[in-house]
């Protein structure tokens, strides 16, 4: 038995537009529904996880979710939503990265389910022997360049200038979806809110090749809204760049605090969006939320629940143990962790690598023999760059503001190699909340 998925998005805030008669076919039975992955890294991010989860409901409402990895259409290059053309991968580096792609998809989708089992596809495989002749010859002439011209993705690019190779983007995508209709019974591709006119031109392809077929098995298509910020600019993304799910990109710790730090806007989003709870749970966790925010519940059950199905159990508990010591007071709870977290730290704060020659920096720099002769702690704070000056750091010195491995900084104290933590690190603090982290190499 099926659910309305379609409601499902509703009350998630996942539904932004679908075609008319899209929820009669989906009550009809099990469906299959497709979303397309752009293979141009070896892994997704955070900005990918709307539409994975797209699939993950439309799995668990019943139907069967098609994830396809674009290694013909990663060669061309989509512009919705950009200004310039973009580097074009070989094939090599795309089927690694496919094979990549594919591992991370399987830590949100079933693909060994007895009734609906997620399936992965290349479109690839049926573009790789399909010549540049056949397919303008029995793709191309079924849609106008008046009728390319006219989606958003084309016109926004018109200014600018686009190539035929990313003008011919739509026509490639649409062709995916009629072969995935006419040879998986696909009778829906779902994506982003600029996906609109790719995922139409699809929808137009198969109502003018399919013939009477399509008339009694129509196509359609289903959109979510672009995820934002509360000040409108993109989601998923750092100061650092994106939040990746590798934890070779990203640090299971620097995933886990990036869930964290969310605003209390966009984690009742998240919430909803994110999780695979049922709406009374969900709705109950936002409702204790408003009454106690400092508390963070909403950040902290997003922060655990996806670290969780990302990296897993163990990552997510170092992660939490890494985040506790750090914010904690306690000098035990950093000597505690394990080397490996420190690393992660080093990935996720400021940081400086001492030197053999400080001698050749600016400021001077500082080495493992100078700290080991007890060079003064405003010296440190200074030479690895912290701080601005040796002054200021005296000043702070003096306002009791500095700590080293969460033990306050005392006047006239200097540096020692026995404060080394695992040998080879300091974690230097000003304040609550402003840490660096120094590699004693």
């Amino acid at each position: 038995m099926v659910k309305d998925f379609i409601e499902e998005l509703r009350w998630r805030g996942l539904l932004h537009d679908s075609m008319p008669g899209a929820g009669d076919q989906l009550s009809k039975g099990m469906q299959r529904g497709y979303i397309g992955f752009d293979p141009t890294a070896d892994s997704l991010h955070v900005g990918n996880l709307v539409q994975i989860m797209i699939l993950v409901h439309f799995q668990r409402c019943g139907h069967l979710p098609v994830a396809l990895v674009g290694g013909a259409t990663g060669m061309v290059g989509d512009p919705s939503g950009k200004s310039t053309e973009r580097n074009l991968l070989d094939e090599s580096a795309l089927r690694h990265n496919q094979a990549c792609i594919q591992k991370q998809l399987e830590r949100f989708l079933d693909f060994r389910s007895t009734t609906n089992a997620a399936e992965l596809v290349n479109n690839y495989d049926w573009f790789v022997d399909m010549g540049f002749l056949r397919f303008i010859r029995e793709v191309g002439k079924h849609l106008t360049v008046n009728y390319m011209m006219a989606k958003d993705s084309v016109k926004n690019r018109l200014e600018t200038g686009i190539s035929f190779t990313e003008f011919s983007y739509q026509l490639v995508q649409g062709y995916d979806f009629y072969w995935l209709w006419k040879n998986k019974g696909c009778n829906f591709q779902m994506g982003g809110s600029d996906q609109w006119g790719n995922i139409t031109t699809g929808t137009e392809l198969i109502r003018r090749m399919g013939g009477e077929e399509a008339v009694s098995n129509p196509a359609f298509a289903i959109t979510t809204p672009l995820l934002t910020k509360a000040d409108g600019s993109k989601f998923g993304k750092s100061e650092g760049g994106n939040i990746w799910l590798d934890a070779a990109r990203t640090s299971p710790y620097k995933f886990y605090q990036f869930w964290l730090n969310v605003g209390d806007e966009e984690a009742a989003k998240c919430i909803r969006i994110f999780t695979t709870w049922e709406r009374e749970r969900t709705e109950d966790l936002i409702s204790e939320h408003v009454k106690a925010p400092h508390q963070r519940l909403l950040q902290k059950a997003l922060a655990e629940d996806l670290t969780r199905r990302v990296h897993g159990e163990e990552a997510l508990l170092l992660a939490m143990q890494t985040s506790e010591a750090l914010f904690g007071n306690l000098k035990e709870n950093l000597e505690a962790l394990p080397e490996s977290a420190w690393e992660d730290l080093f990935d996720s704060l400021e940081h400086y690598t001492t030197v053999a020659n400080p001698d050749d920096f600016t400021p001077a720099g500082v080495s493992r023999e100078q700290i080991g002769r007890s060079i003064p702690m405003d010296k440190l704070f200074w030479r690895c760059r912290f701080l601005g000056s040796s002054g200021d750091a005296k000043r702070a010195i003096l306002e009791g503001s500095l700590w080293v491995n969460k033990v306050k900084v005392t006047p006239d104290q200097g540096t020692s190699t026995d404060q080394l933590i695992h040998g080879k690190y300091l974690l230097l603090q000003r304040g609550k909340k402003n840490y660096f982290l120094v590699k004693v190499v």
